[in-house]
């Protein structure tokens, strides 16, 4: 088992509605959930401020691909949140394969007693939490940070 960087990590679950955030701790061992952020409220700004404020060293954006491999409509969101990002912060932005976190996340949640309505708000930081669990996991088995790496594009950091 390779070691795993030090550093506090973000993980981004970007939703049509919602942005799910997770943090892990600095030596990289837990992941926890952070809030919720509505999508409509400039979660770009949002996530800006949480790497400042956790003094992250990388972000972890979920990459929802379809179980076959392909991409969606949201593969290509997610992708412009990542790029929009990479762009504005200072730091790595990384994407993920995050195939079914979202589904994990809300049986999780079911099976713990809650229902759908009333976990509605925690479901994106659950699947942030599960993602960067997996990203993590992935950097310890190979030694390697995990996804690939978005190369942030001149002029979008005014968008």
């Amino acid at each position: 088992m390779a070691d795993v960087r030090s550093g506090v990590r973000l993980g981004i679950d970007v939703g049509t509605a919602r942005v799910g955030v997770a943090r892990c701790d600095a030596l990289a061992t837990i992941a926890v959930p952070v809030e919720t952020l509505a999508r409509g409220q400039q979660p770009v700004e949002s996530i800006r401020r949480l790497v400042d404020e956790y003094e992250a060293i990388e972000v972890i954006v979920g990459l929802p691909l379809a179980l076959s491999g392909a991409e969606t409509a949201s593969t290509a969101d997610a992708r412009e949140v990542a790029q929009h990002l990479a762009a504005v912060l200072t730091v790595p932005v990384r994407l993920v394969d995050e195939r079914l976190t979202t589904v994990s996340a809300a049986r999780d949640l079911r099976a713990a007693g809650r229902s759908s309505r009333t976990s509605r708000s925690v479901v994106d930081q659950a699947a942030a939490v599960i993602l960067l669990e997996h990203a993590l996991d992935l950097e310890r088995s190979t030694g390697n940070p995990p996804g690939a790496l978005v190369e942030p594009h001149e002029g979008r950091a005014d968008e």
